[in-house]
């Protein structure tokens, strides 16, 4: 990775600010999510729905191996980008902040709690030394008492809260496909089906076993990884659309 210009020296410690008030390494950590895999997050008017781009490229990988969704509790699960290591680490604390809260008051945590949990973490890498920062970002997802929620959360321990949004190599790309498609009302369904659509238009080599999937569903709230068949039948129906819109396109130029 290259030194960012006029870093000086200011990139050495995680508790050193710039003269310009930045902290380089918390920066460096941003781009390791940049270049993780692409994550997105949409939330529907039933329920919620993850899908992550894994990016297999080693045919000798057994691809239950490769986890890019993780359920935290009954009703709660994450998506990360970035360093797959910090992610376990963060993940399994997760976990763990979810079962206190059972134990401790009787109740699921919230969405919105176990995310800021999260972000008191990372945000106390970037300001004492001997530790570096996480190099992830977590889309955190799920249903609770305050109906769907979606968060994101970012190396420096910022949290910020989404109708839609995406993660990694692909965030610009998809963004804007999200601004552009996104509506409220969609369902759970359709929801399915805009998610690989963004990332087949990120990648269009996509194939139903590199990619990650889970719902949560306001009737069940309950998390449910959507199996290799499922996900081969809605890449197969969003190829089908993308070809007929790709067609239009074609005959409008024309």
């Amino acid at each position: 990775m290259q030194m960012v210009p006029g870093a000086s020296g200011y990139d050495r410690a995680i508790t050193i600010f710039s003269p310009e008030g930045r902290l380089y390494q918390v920066e460096y950590a941003r781009e390791a999510v940049r270049r993780g895999t692409t994550a997105v997050g949409i939330k529907c008017k039933d329920g919620v729905v993850l899908a992550v781009d894994r990016r297999i490229s080693n045919k000798l990988v057994e691809v239950s191996s490769i986890e890019k969704i993780f359920q935290v509790d009954d009703h709660i699960v994450a998506a990360t980008s970035g360093l797959v290591a910090d992610a376990r680490v963060l993940i399994d604390r997760a976990r763990t902040e979810a079962q206190i809260n059972r134990i401790t008051y009787g109740e699921k945590i919230t969405v919105e709690a176990l995310s800021k949990k999260i972000c008191d973490i990372k945000q106390a890498y970037t300001q004492h030394g001997g530790a570096r920062p996480f190099g992830l970002a977590l889309l955190i997802t799920g249903i609770d008492k305050h109906s769907a929620r979606l968060f994101e959360t970012d190396p420096s321990g910022a949290l910020i809260e989404y109708k839609a949004s995406a993660i990694g190599s692909g965030r610009h790309v998809a963004m804007e496909l999200l601004e552009e498609k996104y509506d409220e009302n969609i369902t759970v369904k359709e929801g399915m089906d805009l998610a690989i659509y963004i990332l087949n238009k990120i990648n269009p080599e996509l194939n139903a076993i590199s990619v990650d999937m889970a719902i949560v569903k306001d009737s069940e709230k309950l998390v449910e990884k959507k199996s290799v068949e499922e996900i081969e039948s809605v890449i197969e129906y969003v190829s089908k659309a993308i070809e007929d819109e790709n067609k239009i396109q074609e005959e409008n130029e024309e």
